[in-house]
């Protein structure tokens, strides 16, 4: 069972709200006065986190069991689901165990596969070592826009707080349920009315992830949610609070299988102004096609923000189209391929840089390298191994780039 609390009337239709990593039930609060109205809302907190009881779940598929066996214990059948980012794995693994049971499912920053397993175990690493406090510091700008970090800096520092006093184990474990998690190919098994809710601007599940999502499960939706970033529902909560209204109403009503439940009697909501910029259905997400969004998302976790930003603010008429002919094929088609690995891409990437003598490109993958899990010492092996094949000069200008980089990389910041 998982710590819980219940608001809301008795009798009424059951919504379980599913938190981030990080993150309390608490996150969830500016939905409750709307919700509460019509549903029986449960939240729940993941092992070490508001106090939880430090029981680590060592997958995705553990942590909904867990969900069914709290539900159990309240002899609630039927409910509905909504999760944010990790919640959101959770609602996935929920779909694929428990449909019969679900109502209907909304998906919040989430993706089928969150980034790469390097990074999350490096996360790991970093909590082992130094605690959660360099993560709790880093938290507001992977959360929140940075118009909302100006604007309000009591939830920025609560939200920080949230971060701070979890169980750093649990977090740990939690960082080996997202690297472990990939469901790209069971997402049609998902029978049931799906909402996908994505931030425009969250860079840590971006809208080509939502868009994945919705393209494999059979009945899916998307919502982007303009002025928002990865905490979609603290940053935008009247957006949000009417979307899950939204969803959850017409799937509750739509759907006749499992036992009989009452349904939530709403009068009918005016459609929202200015919170949705976009609202698609899965025909139109596959029709649009996301190899550049998805480029662009490897294209930035590769090689960072700054670098890309740099490459698209010098962009012009001129070479506007090259540099959409990198997001889209190189790093949409090409380094998105299933077949190797990033760290193994790097090692090629590398390889092949230094035996042409592109030494400014050198540098910057340098940096990607780091990035997707390479440690200084591989990054050597790898250029001693090029000495070989490639040539000494070529080498030692090789060397000297990289060490610059690496130093520059690996020195904390005063």
């Amino acid at each position: 069972m998982l710590q819980h609390r219940l608001d809301g009337p008795d009798g009424a239709p059951v919504l379980v709200l599913g938190p981030a990593l990080g993150t309390t039930w608490h996150m969830w609060d500016r939905q409750i006065p709307e919700l509460t109205r019509n549903w029986r809302v449960l939240r729940f907190d993941l092992p070490g986190h508001g106090g939880a009881p430090a029981h680590a779940a060592d997958s995705a598929t553990s942590l909904a069991e867990r969900v069914l066996a709290t539900l159990d214990s309240l002899g609630v059948q039927r409910f509905g689901f909504a999760g944010c980012s990790i919640g959101g794995a959770v609602g996935i693994q929920l779909g694929l165990l428990a449909r019969e049971r679900l109502s209907s499912l909304a998906l919040i920053s989430s993706s089928p596969r969150f980034g790469t397993a390097d990074a999350w175990r490096q996360r790991g690493v970093v909590v082992r070592t130094n605690g959660l406090d360099p993560i709790a510091r880093s938290t507001p700008e992977r959360w929140f826009t940075e118009s909302f970090i100006e604007a309000q800096p009591a939830i920025v520092e609560w939200a920080v707080q949230m971060v701070r006093t979890t169980d750093p184990g649990c977090y740990i474990a939690a960082c080996e349920v997202l690297a472990a998690f990939d469901v790209r190919s069971d997402l049609g098994s998902i029978g049931v009315p799906t909402l996908v809710v994505a931030g425009a601007e969250d860079e840590a599940t971006p809208p080509a992830d939502a868009r994945a999502l919705v393209a494999g499960i059979p009945d899916a939706r998307l919502a982007i949610v303009p002025g928002a970033s990865h905490l979609t529902p603290v940053e935008q909560p009247g957006a949000v609070t009417e979307l899950i209204i939204r969803h959850f109403t017409t799937g509750w009503q739509e759907s006749s299988a499992g036992p009989p439940a009452p349904a939530p009697v709403i009068a009918p909501r005016p459609a929202p102004t200015g919170a949705i910029a976009e609202l698609e259905s899965a025909d139109a997400v596959v029709a649009r096609g996301d190899s550049y969004d998805a480029g662009m998302k490897v294209r930035r976790e590769v090689l960072g923000d700054a670098h890309v930003d740099r490459a698209q603010e010098n962009a012009d008429d001129f070479t506007r189209d090259f540099q959409d002919f990198v997001t889209r094929y190189a790093w949409g088609e090409v380094w998105t391929r299933p077949g190797i690995d990033r760290r193994t891409r790097s090692v090629i990437t590398l390889t092949a840089l230094v035996s042409r003598g592109h030494y400014d490109e050198l540098a910057f993958h340098i940096r990607a390298a780091l990035r997707n899990g390479l440690t200084p010492e591989e990054i050597k092996e790898v250029l001693l191994q090029t000495a070989v094949y490639a040539g000494v000069p070529a080498a030692h200008s090789a060397f000297s780039v990289a060490q610059r980089v690496i130093l520059e990389e690996t020195t904390p910041d005063e």
